[in-house]
């Protein structure tokens, strides 16, 4: 066994070797004169002494309590459990920085001192200030936030529970943030039975890729009995040991689907009264060429029969009158042959052959009038597409070799015509100088407007871009689900 001062000495060595090896610093008090004795280096570099200036002063003069009591008497609390006070230290250029002070009662062999441990919590308030003012700008972000900022974790055993929920959810569910916390398979139940296999799905998808989860649905408020449109956001990450977490934010969409719902509305409307335009009109031309060639072509060719008849019977002597009468049958000849012009313009009646010997004769009338070779190919002698559908595909091609005739500068026009399974397509290439985009979605594009309107009447497609060796291509493709209800 060691002699007492042994102990006495191992006891110092120990406390000197603590003192100077801890950040915290660490002073030792005469408890009766409450002089500073001895302090560590943390001590010393805080308050900026030397340690033989600071062991001049009083511990008082370095730290003081943050309440109006004083220390008292140390030797007090001898005997007393290590009492902890909030405190704030002075150094020595008189600037103050907040700590924790505990003191502690010395050992038995050090009778006389105790032990005050002081920790700077100036770095512990900054980042509480710090974590104070970010909390406040999320609740200030969040409470301006429409709709529903929240947290939800899917657990490892697959449950499910929603760690944060923002005041909104009272307005956007109809239920507190409290009840849904405690129950969350409430928010499930809200959503309409027909949307939630999609919600799952979704949510089972961004688990499994952490990509953000995106979904749009119905739920419905009890409570107001309503039906809302809400879109959710959020972006996942994996918490260890619990399961995957995601931060998002829920809005009610309800009144820009309903609008979308509008728009779409109006838009199909619009379409039907287009398409019931171009077919009135389409019955116009059909009655006005029709009452063009037979009443006007057969008035034409009564007064031509006249004139023939006029012309033999005058005398062989009356040149002036014989050739006013050929005159004027020249002007009925030019009528009829703009009478047949005109009616074909309305309404071509080589459409009743079929829509297949329409565009080719189409096609060589262009070449002759434009000086545009076009060379024309169906896979098909005959396609029967209807009165209505032949009528429409005619007049976006007859629109076609119209703008290619104006606009293209193109020397070949290649024609194809095709029909398979599932729908009747026309490609119409030239050589040109092709169409920017930026004329495509000119104002007063009428034409091409025109021609998306009957293709789109007819649930077709129709696509115009450039041709693969330059120039333009237009493509329409037509379902032959259409053509067979068109069909007579």
């Amino acid at each position: 066994m060691l002699p007492p001062d042994t102990h006495l000495e191992l006891h110092s060595a120990w406390l000197s070797l603590i003192m100077q090896g801890a950040y915290s610093e660490i002073y030792l008090i005469d408890s009766k004169t409450h002089r500073i004795i001895q302090a560590n280096k943390a001590a010393r570099r805080n308050l900026q002494y030397t340690a033989a200036a600071l062991y001049k002063l009083k511990f008082s003069n370095i730290c003081q309590l943050n309440t109006s009591d004083s220390l008292g008497d140390l030797s007090a609390i001898f005997d007393a459990p290590p009492v902890e006070y909030a405190s704030h230290c002075i150094r020595r250029d008189h600037s103050t920085y907040p700590a924790e002070l505990r003191i502690f009662k010395s050992p038995s062999n050090i009778a006389g001192h105790v032990i005050a441990i002081c920790n700077d919590l100036t770095a512990s308030y900054a980042s509480a200030h710090a974590l104070s003012t970010s909390e406040s700008r999320f609740h200030a972000i969040v409470s301006n936030t429409p709709g529903l900022v929240y947290q939800f974790l899917l657990g490892l055993d697959s449950s499910v529970s929603f760690p944060y929920l923002s005041a909104g959810c009272q307005a956007l569910l109809g239920i507190s943030g409290r009840q849904l916390r405690a129950n969350p398979a409430l928010f499930v139940q809200h959503i309409q039975e027909e949307d939630r296999a999609s919600y799952l799905t979704t949510m089972a998808e961004s688990a499994a890729t952490l990509k953000n989860w995106n979904w749009e649905g119905r739920i419905h408020i009890e409570k107001w009995n309503d039906i809302k449109w809400i879109n959710l956001r959020a972006t996942p990450r994996i918490i260890e040991g619990q399961g995957v977490q995601w931060e998002g934010v829920m809005t009610n969409i309800t009144q820009s689907k309903q609008e979308q719902f509008e728009i779409r509305q109006s838009r199909t409307q619009l379409a039907e009264l287009s398409a019931h335009i171009e077919h009135v009109k389409d019955l116009e031309r059909t009655r006005i060429a029709r009452e063009v060639h037979d009443d006007l072509g057969g008035n034409l060719t009564a007064i031509k029969m006249a004139l023939a008849l006029l012309i033999r019977r005058l005398p062989a002597n009356e040149a002036a009158l014989l050739e006013k009468a050929q005159y004027v049958d020249s002007l009925a000849d030019r009528s009829i042959e703009s009478i047949h012009r005109i009616a074909a313009d309305l309404r071509p009646s080589i459409l009743d052959i079929g829509i297949v010997a329409a565009l080719e004769w189409h096609s060589r009338e262009f070449a002759k009038q434009s000086g545009v070779a076009c060379h024309f190919h169906s896979n098909r002698e005959d396609i029967d597409l209807g009165p209505e559908p032949a009528a429409a595909l005619f007049r976006v091609f007859q629109e076609t070799l119209t703008n290619i005739g104006k606009h293209a500068q193109a020397s070949v026009v290649q024609i194809k015509l095709a029909l398979n399974r599932r729908c009747v397509s026309l490609t119409v290439t030239d050589n040109g100088r092709g169409i920017a985009a930026a004329d495509q979605r000119k104002p007063k594009s009428f034409g091409i407007r025109g021609m998306i309107e009957r293709t789109h009447a007819l649930k077709g497609e129709f696509l115009i871009d450039a041709a693969p060796q330059g120039g333009c291509r237009v493509r329409i493709k037509i379902p032959l689900s259409v053509n067979k209800q068109n069909a007579p």
